[in-house]
């Protein structure tokens, strides 16, 4: 994605199920723990830049000891800067304390981050707010152990303000609006419900309070306490939570439109938003990794027991499809082929573009992430080569055997089977540029030249230059400089490529495109129904939205679909071209996105496609999607959730 979109976050979760002495034996060091989490989160680091957090519990503390450890950055190196914290405790006593250090008991007694349970998280703010109070996991705290709450997760409501007012008239006062703070008060909320129950149950029963205690964390129901928290639960989430005695969990919503992967032996329980992470950290072949299946939870109980249950009814699995296209590292050997089969279904468009003048065609890809998309492309234009090979050695033979000996056409066969097409590194991002624009002032000057360009390969006048990228939301910085920069190279005619189809509608489950208003395809429309006369289609829609969301949550539609039913997909992209296109550029310029049908083809497993088709896969959806409609109109620059 050659514009900055945030979008996601990234969990990792991470039980020890033998004593600490046992790593410390094995792997000759007893901080297995976190060292794997650091291995973990780095590995999702793509998840997440705007900041981190770790908490780790330690089990059967005595009272009056710490059992609870978080810290959390917001710094631009979060991940760094947490570990260092942490690590610089133990490289003191490595160097001063040798014997202590090699002690696994005495570290748990004496230093943080030395439990059995680990939960990190990696953020993106999804709507600007970046306070350390921001930055998972959060933390709910109790004097009984059972009681407190630590969550982090990958999620975003759309019903946040029905949830607080839910909590409202449960007697609670909520210190925010936020959906972070409403999912860990519900959850906290029905936590301390069954926490009572269960200590009226056992007090009837004439135990002890300290019996109780030990009563309550063997049977409580963390199903139970789920389901009876996230019924009314409307969004996209994987949430990950401890309770302070040892209980984990990881949530999954029933549509599965977030990602969440386990792996579990006699050693470790381990989760994660991303499969490759727990590949590489623990040496897991692929198939002993298993998916949280949708509307289910995975429960890690703090005797070892590890159960997956269905706590919400699965629904339509609709898994986003940005994580295939963008958003998850391309090391996971099925995303890695679905790229590639994204690459491969855009060929006949692409070839189409350029006459299949392959002899005077340049192929490049900006930025990396779209280089497995690339290859793909590339993999689909060698192939219809091979088919243009067959043809002309066919015709060479057909036209020239009953006269011209085999030698002598050889030269010709060989110049057919050695034709490539050209591809080349034409945009390269100058990282430290890009880190020192902080200011509006001559910010698109500076834009202009985020990217170096390498000379000397285009022909100017002669060739086209196609460059594939992963997805075109805003197309700011197309606009502004690529585009430009390309120009500057003197091809006949410019094919920007997207990998992604047109995005037309506003995303409400963790991505950063909740404003209808910033999206180009959206712009589009809005051009062509000026240009037709149509203008007043956008009065009849804003009047329908308005009516639709007044509607029960179950019955809302959305209706912002009609502002581009009147027009075809090649329509839209005729016109963003024209949008994007900046004033003195010399080449014919021509973008090109992906299909709905290429999509659903490269990624069959991963058809949440909301912010393509207007398909929202919850209510709440349609009703983000009408509000952001009702905004536009409006002028209201704000989020529609």
């Amino acid at each position: 994605m050659s514009e900055s979109i945030k979008h996601e976050c990234g969990i990792a979760l991470l039980r020890l199920l033998k004593p600490l002495s046992y790593y410390r034996e094995k792997y000759g060091t007893a901080l297995y723990g976190i060292n794997k989490l650091y291995l973990l989160m780095e590995k999702q680091r793509n998840r997440g830049q705007d900041g981190a957090g770790v908490v780790n519990i330690k089990f059967d503390v005595e009272p009056g000891n710490r059992y609870i450890s978080r810290y959390r950055s917001t710094s631009h190196n979060a991940l760094e800067e947490i570990f260092q914290k942490v690590n610089s405790r133990f490289v003191e006593l490595e160097k001063n304390k040798p014997e202590k250090f090699a002690d696994a008991e005495w570290l748990k007694k004496n230093l943080a981050f030395t439990g059995e349970l680990f939960l990190g998280h990696l953020r993106y703010s999804t709507y600007g707010k970046n306070g350390i109070e921001y930055c998972h996991p959060f933390l709910r705290q109790n004097n009984w152990m059972t009681r407190n709450l630590v969550v982090a997760g990958n999620f975003n409501l759309t019903n946040t303000e029905e949830l607080f007012d839910h909590l409202v008239e449960l007697g609670q006062h909520p210190k925010e609006k936020a959906d972070t703070v409403t999912v860990m008060e519900k959850i906290g909320h029905f936590l301390d419900e069954e926490n009572q129950l269960l200590f009226k149950q056992f007090r009837k029963e004439g135990h002890t309070n300290k019996e109780i205690t030990s009563l309550i964390i063997q049977h409580l129901d963390i199903p139970k306490i789920l389901k009876d928290a996230t019924k009314k639960f409307d969004g996209g989430y994987a949430m990950a939570g401890l309770i302070g005695h040892g209980d984990a969990f990881v949530l999954r919503d029933p549509n599965g439109i977030r990602p969440a992967f386990y792996y579990a032996d006699d050693e470790i329980a381990v989760v994660t938003s991303e499969r490759p992470a727990i590949q590489t950290a623990f040496n897991v072949p692929l198939e002993k990794i298993k998916e949280i299946q949708p509307g289910h939870v995975l429960v890690i109980k703090k005797n070892g027991k590890i159960s997956e249950h269905e706590v919400l009814e699965p629904k339509e699995k609709k898994s986003c499809s940005f994580e295939r296209i963008y958003f998850s590292r391309g090391s996971d050997a099925d995303i890695y082929k679905e790229r590639k089969n994204l690459g491969v279904e855009l060929c006949p468009a692409v070839l189409k573009s350029v006459n299949s003048d392959l002899r005077n065609t340049v192929f490049s890809f900006i930025p990396n992430t779209a280089e497995v998309a690339f290859i793909g492309m590339m993999q689909g234009i060698s192939n219809y080569l091979d088919g243009w090979k067959t043809t002309e050695i066919r015709k060479l033979f057909s036209s020239k055997a009953s006269d011209h000996p085999l030698a002598e056409m050889m030269d010709e066969v060989h110049e057919i089977v050695s034709f490539r097409a050209r591809q080349e590194k034409i945009a390269i991002k100058d990282a430290k540029l890009r880190t020192f624009i902080a200011s509006d002032s001559n910010r698109d000057d500076m834009v202009a030249h985020v990217y170096d360009t390498t000379y000397g390969v285009i022909r100017k006048g002669i060739d086209n230059l196609v460059v594939l990228d992963d997805s075109i939301v805003r197309g700011t910085t197309l606009k502004q400089s690529i585009i430009r920069i390309f120009d500057r190279l003197g091809p006949k005619k410019i094919v920007i490529v997207s990998s992604a189809p047109q995005i037309r509608f506003p995303d409400c489950y963790g991505i950063d495109m909740a404003r209808l208003g910033d999206l180009v395809a959206f712009k589009a429309a809005v051009e062509l129904l000026k240009e037709k006369y149509k203008e007043n289609l956008l009065e009849e829609v804003l009047e329908k939205t308005i009516a639709e969301n007044t509607k029960p949550s179950a019955e809302i539609r959305n209706v912002v679909k009609e502002v581009y039913k009147p027009f075809t997909p090649q329509e839209i992209s005729d016109k963003i071209t024209q949008l994007l296109l900046p004033a003195n550029i010399n080449a014919e310029v021509q973008i090109i996105y992906q299909s709905i049908e290429g999509l659903h083809a490269s990624c069959p497993n991963h058809t949440g496609d909301w912010y393509f088709t207007g398909d929202y896969p919850t209510p709440g959806g349609n009703k983000v999607a009408n509000r952001s409609f009702i905004n536009y109109m409006q002028g209201k620059n704000v989020r529609a959730y």
